[in-house]
């Protein structure tokens, strides 16, 4: 039997039942998927692949894909959202740093900021949590629109069913 390296005992599982009304764990096993379909449109040249849809918690995880340049959106936040860029690069039009692949990007609540994709990147992919809204603005703070864990769901529903993985595809992914 395998031995744990911190005591030299050997490599045991939980020997307890987890809570009965638990939901099982998501497991992605291929994040950047082979299957188009599972990518949903969110604007031209601009998808989102779900990871977690958590409604209970009112917070999400994808990955965002574009292949376009220029303006993505201007958003506010009001919780915290964390970023890992896989391919490509981004900034915000804001700040003068740049997010490259490898970068972990940390947005603190209340910011308002413009997502931007330079001319020479053909593809960006960035993991995003982003917890409650995104609130969609003009430059001048304006209200534009908003997404949350609850819009995100529906879009997926509408585009699973239209490509043919079926309304409920979407399922694997809410919690």
């Amino acid at each position: 039997m395998p031995l744990d390296s911190r005591d030299e005992q050997p490599l045991m599982p939980y020997q307890y039942p987890n809570p009965s009304d638990a939901l099982p764990e998501i497991v992605v096993p291929s994040a950047i998927p082979d299957d188009e379909r599972v990518w949903v449109p969110q604007a031209e040249n601009v998808w989102f692949r779900p990871l977690c849809l958590n409604a209970s918690q009112g917070y999400w995880t994808n990955l965002l894909r574009v292949r376009k340049t220029g303006v993505l959106s201007r958003h506010r936040h009001p919780q915290a959202v964390h970023g890992f860029v896989l391919k490509g690069r981004w900034r915000y039009l804001e700040h003068d740093w740049e997010a490259t692949e490898g970068s972990y990007v940390f947005e603190p609540p209340g910011e308002t900021h413009t997502l931007y994709v330079p001319p020479d990147v053909e593809e960006m992919i960035t993991f995003f949590q982003v917890n409650g809204v995104m609130y969609y603005t003009d430059p001048w703070g304006k209200g534009m629109g908003y997404e949350d864990v609850f819009t995100k769901i529906d879009m997926c529903r509408k585009h699973y069913e239209a490509v043919g993985l079926g309304v409920d595809y979407v399922q694997q992914f809410i919690r």
